[in-house]
């Protein structure tokens, strides 16, 4: 493992929020391109197809998962370049997630929110959410991207524990 995790966990009144934050020397429109263009998307976590907005449907190819699955995502809400709200349903059950920007003197955070019903294997996700959030990181950089098995199993406990607390 190249780094200690950085998400934190927040109860809700439906479950809990894990949250992850990045922090990036840009501003927010070039952020904003790189979670949102196929063509950006395409160098951390997979290119996409389709006719984008709040209400419709896009196939998303996740690059660097075994076998290259392509998975339908729906978009709840886009608040360019501040808001996307996206919502998936595969065999691990119902993925709700918000990627929230901000800027301030020149940096822009990144905040990724999986909205959780239960924990349960947040051991997996959370682990799985900070390699991909490093491998934009490295694209963004041009630098070498990360290796999963750096981040999983190693970072399991951490996020089991955060689980319990």
């Amino acid at each position: 493992m190249t780094r200690p995790p950085m998400a934190r966990l927040f109860p809700t009144a439906t479950g809990a929020d894990l949250v992850h934050t990045r922090t990036f020397r840009a501003p927010i429109e070039d952020v904003w391109a790189s979670v949102t263009e196929s063509d950006r998307t395409a160098r951390w976590f997979g290119p996409w197809e389709g006719d984008a907005g709040p209400g419709r449907t896009v196939k998303v190819q996740m690059a660097f998962e075994e076998q290259q699955p392509w998975m339908d995502l729906h978009i709840d809400a886009c608040e360019a370049p501040r808001r996307l709200a996206v919502s998936a349903v595969d065999d691990a059950g119902k993925w709700r997630l918000e990627l929230l920007l901000s800027e301030a003197d020149g940096r822009t955070e990144l905040r990724l929110v999986h909205h959780l019903d239960t924990t349960d294997g947040i051991g997996e996700i959370g682990p799985g959410w900070e390699y991909y959030l490093d491998m934009l990181v490295a694209a963004r950089d041009g630098a070498s991207l990360p290796e999963f098995g750096d981040y999983y199993p190693a970072m399991q406990p951490y996020f089991t524990e955060l689980a319990i607390d």
